[in-house]
């Protein structure tokens, strides 16, 4: 994978058609696809299944998905009527609140009996968050993934359309990073590197199934973490499935989240895996940088993190401009370029040159063995970069 130093985004390009206002997210995301970002959710298995294509019809999705129907009312006792005090996140999808199922045959059950699960409540107005909700149960009914949130079943009665996921304790990966507060942990280099590599496991395996999936909404919000810190991919409303071999690209309407989405998809509309693999270069840029993606609050010509960033990712004596001051002492200089260097090369601006998923998880892993290695090497302490005076 060579470097890349070409790249670009433009700032001024709205992203709309179908998007929601996301109350939890960053100022990044003006438009954006659902939930709220305190939303969590806990542990699936690994599986390739296939999944079938989104043009097909309203019931055989639901007839073939592997999930258990819920009625309301087995919902709405579950989650205190949808009590305020329940709620676990609030988003343009609608809100999610804290359920109960049973842990064995996964019936609703009685508020504090049980195990904890999420429950997504669509809100009833609008056909596009209904065409969302059943991209959820297409995607989410087939997959099986240790980094694919696990959706556990559904609820279609009336005008209600409701989801249920396994809960996900620590929140979502942009709390951690952007806000502050004592629900909210400063990530160590290590653990930013893990959620990095679980994250990146997760899009490798969607476009590594039979039938390619492409996520078109990758960003922190949507990287929800479990007890132990696992990375888990969530909000698969705007997946659709990727082009046929002979193709290079699908076409669609412009859709996902400002700051993260590809130049060339934002331009022509044209949608492949390698779209993704940009959206990731974003994220690691973040997850390194403390920073996010877009933000209006910082000096005129820092707007854009990807445009602020680049003249520094490549330069050893200029990176620590960009890597997050909270991590001082934490990484090698080593380390912190060959992740720099991967960002780059995933936000180069022909999508032909960036690496495919399968070779970002390679180089995270090889990223994490040297960490490895170098935290027990002889009990030897990380090595302070002092920062170099900038002329």
């Amino acid at each position: 994978m060579g470097i890349c130093l070409s790249y670009q985004i433009k700032t001024n390009t709205e992203i709309h058609a179908g998007m929601f206002f996301n109350h939890n997210s960053s100022e990044s995301s003006k438009y954006v696809s659902k939930d709220g970002s305190d939303t969590g959710y806990s542990n699936s298995k690994g599986s390739s299944t296939s999944v079938p294509t989104t043009s097909r019809s309203e019931g055989e999705i639901l007839q073939s998905a592997n999930l258990k129907s819920f009625t309301y009312n087995e919902l709405r006792n579950s989650t205190r009527n949808f009590r305020p005090d329940s709620v676990l996140g609030e988003g343009g999808f609608g809100s999610v609140y804290k359920g109960w199922v049973d842990e064995h045959s996964l019936a609703a059950s009685k508020p504090g009996m049980g195990i904890v699960v999420a429950v997504k409540r669509l809100n009833q107005d609008g056909l596009q968050g209904h065409k969302e909700w059943l991209a959820e149960i297409n995607y989410l009914g087939q997959l099986r993934h240790p980094n694919l949130v696990k959706l556990i079943g559904y609820c279609l009665e009336d005008d209600h359309r409701l989801l249920v996921y396994e809960f996900m304790p620590k929140g979502s990966m942009e709390n951690h990073l952007f806000r502050r507060g004592s629900r909210f942990e400063t990530f160590s280099w290590g653990l930013r590197m893990k959620v990095a590599l679980g994250a990146a496991r997760g899009l490798a395996f969607l476009h590594g199934a039979e039938t390619k999936v492409i996520y078109r909404d990758f960003k922190t919000s949507n990287i929800l973490l479990d007890s132990k810190f696992n990375a888990k991919l969530s909000d698969f409303g705007l997946a659709r499935d990727g082009p046929d071999d002979d193709k290079s690209h699908v076409s669609t309407r412009v859709m996902g989240t400002y700051g993260y989405a590809a130049p060339e998809y934002m331009s022509t509309g044209h949608l492949n895996a390698k779209s993704d693999v940009y959206s990731f270069g974003v994220v690691l840029l973040e997850i390194i940088s403390g920073k996010k993606a877009i933000d209006k609050n910082r000096p005129t010509g820092e707007h854009s993190l990807v445009e602020w960033a680049k003249p520094y990712l490549t330069n050893k004596r200029r990176i620590f401009r960009v890597i997050d001051t909270r991590l001082e002492g934490q990484y090698s200089l080593d380390h912190a370029q060959r992740a720099a260097n991967l960002a780059v090369q995933c936000l180069c601006m022909e999508p032909r040159t960036r690496p495919n998923m399968d070779e970002v998880v390679t180089a995270l892993e090889q990223l994490q063995v040297k960490e490895i290695a170098r935290d027990h090497h002889k009990g030897v302490q990380p090595k302070r970069h002092p920062r170099p005076r900038m002329q």
